[in-house]
């Protein structure tokens, strides 16, 4: 039988402190984010500048090689790699050689954001997961999601160091069902993939555990909205965190971030671009 739900307070939160930051950009942690397209390099962009905004130390972005040049210009704090690509633009997955030693040298793994094919996108995560260091984190969203059903065999060997980020719809592919994304349903896609599991307000574990978060309001239903929590969620597990406090202060920060803007800007109308400044301040504000 499944635990109670339990509602996350800022309260539980600080009683559930970060670890300490270290003295370096590397004790923060490694992330490298993968994705990009040629027509939606800046989903992979949100992601990457969210983990930094919640502490990680160092930054990779993979995208697009016709992307490339322009994210490297436009994000000076991070290194960049381009992939090879289709002539639609499209990331190829099948040759990930130029990202080998990234990939086993980083702390967590971003996989998804900007993604627009969904064969490649397979054949990407199928060619990443052997790469991926045994003691790194695997940070699914988007596009990796969409095709993830059909990947369970492959991610099986990440089992307890996986995090999905489903909006409604991804959720209901990972079950092949419609649904309401209610608890049961997260914590049902939490032990499917072995994962844990943020989605709708709500992170749950593989035992069962699952938690509601008591923030945020419809106008993170935007753009680009998801790239920033996967960022977070990647930022704040490459601190040094587990899975499952990791995403509980990722989704409560992104969803006090849009809260903070809801009151600035308006309850609609503000951008995915904007909660990026407004996560350290909500960091601060937990005394992280």
């Amino acid at each position: 039988m499944s635990s109670p739900v339990r509602d996350l307070t800022p309260v539980q939160l600080r009683d559930w402190p970060l670890p300490s930051a270290g003295d370096s950009k590397y004790s923060r942690g490694k992330v490298l984010v993968v994705g990009g397209a040629a027509r939606t390099p800046g989903a992979a962009r949100l992601a990457g500048l969210a983990a930094l905004r919640v502490g990680a130390g160092h930054l990779t972005l993979a995208v697009a090689g016709s992307a490339a040049v322009p994210m490297a210009v436009a994000t000076p704090e991070a290194g960049v790699v381009g992939l090879p690509q289709t002539e639609q633009g499209s990331v190829l997955g099948g040759d990930l050689t130029v990202l080998e030693s990234t990939l086993g040298s980083s702390d967590v793994v971003v996989v998804g954001p900007g993604l627009d094919d969904a064969d490649e996108t397979a054949e990407l995560v199928r060619q990443a997961v052997p790469l991926v260091s045994d003691e790194a984190w695997l940070v699914l969203d988007a596009y990796a999601l969409g095709v993830l059903p059909g990947l369970v065999d492959v991610v099986a060997p990440l089992a307890g160091r996986l995090v999905l980020t489903p909006n409604g719809s991804e959720a209901e592919r990972l079950l092949r069902r419609d649904l309401g994304v209610a608890e049961d349903d997260v914590r049902e896609i939490a032990r499917t993939y072995g994962a844990v599991v943020s989605s709708q307000g709500l992170v749950a574990n593989p035992d069962g555990d699952c938690w509601r978060m008591g923030v945020g309001q419809i106008g993170l239903a935007t753009s680009g909205s998801g790239d920033v929590l996967a960022g977070a969620v990647a930022g704040i597990l490459a601190r040094g965190t587990e899975p499952a406090q990791a995403a509980c202060w990722a989704s409560h920060v992104h969803a006090a971030a849009g809260d903070r803007l809801a009151a600035s800007v308006g309850r609609l109308g503000f951008l995915a671009s904007e909660l990026l400044a407004e996560l350290p301040r909500v960091l601060v504000e937990l005394g992280a």
